[in-house]
């Protein structure tokens, strides 16, 4: 068994005064293509990279997707559920499905690299896993518009106040997951024409 403790003020100190007098390799941007060393990247470390960078954003999007879907799962045997009315519950039904349909999307993944591992198809894993990525996000975002739908109709009492609300927020949604990255992806690919030029 590991025992673990917290560093003492003196001790990080230490440890950043040590840190700081070794000789730092500047790491290039990110997507350059480039190693470390300045190396360029070869294609299996490219592919490697990639792979790895759909891992974390998976464990990310992942740990979301099932905290909801086991919220939503957990709802249908509360004492309050019977009362709702038709439209509630088949909203209900609705957002449940697209839960499950975006945790499948965002844990294939993991099963596609699991089944084709040793067969030298990385590659085609990561484009799959990268698509399989955006739908789920989407699944997701959804499943998050079905929830507040359903929780705020019953709380505001009333669809219409209810889906202004839901509008509002998941225009924040497309804002942050989609528009944002996109003006970013512009103006970088621009960026990078305009250097090619000179």
């Amino acid at each position: 068994m590991t025992v673990t403790r917290r560093l003492t003020e003196a001790e990080w100190r230490t440890v950043e005064e040590e840190t700081a007098r070794r000789p730092q390799a500047s790491r290039p941007p990110e997507g350059t293509g480039e190693r470390i060393d300045g190396q360029p990247e070869g294609a299996r470390e490219r592919v490697n990279r990639r792979w790895q960078e759909v891992l974390q954003e998976t464990r990310v999007a992942q740990t979301g997707v099932q905290i909801l879907f086991g919220f939503l799962l957990s709802l249908a045997f509360t004492a309050g559920f019977r009362d709702l009315d038709g439209f509630d519950r088949g909203l209900y039904v609705v957002t449940v499905v697209l839960a499950a349909s975006s945790t499948a999307a965002l844990i294939a993944p993991v099963s596609l690299h699991r089944c084709l591992s040793g067969l030298r198809l990385k590659e085609e894993v990561v484009i799959a896993a990268g698509r399989l990525m955006v739908c789920g996000m989407v699944l997701l975002a959804l499943t998050v518009a079905c929830t507040l739908m359903l929780i705020l109709n019953v709380v505001l009492g009333g669809a219409l106040a209810a889906g202004v609300v839901v509008g509002a927020v998941m225009l924040w949604f497309a804002l942050c997951w989609y528009v944002t990255p996109y003006r970013l992806r512009r103006r970088a690919l621009s960026r990078n024409q305009d250097g090619g030029r000179r």
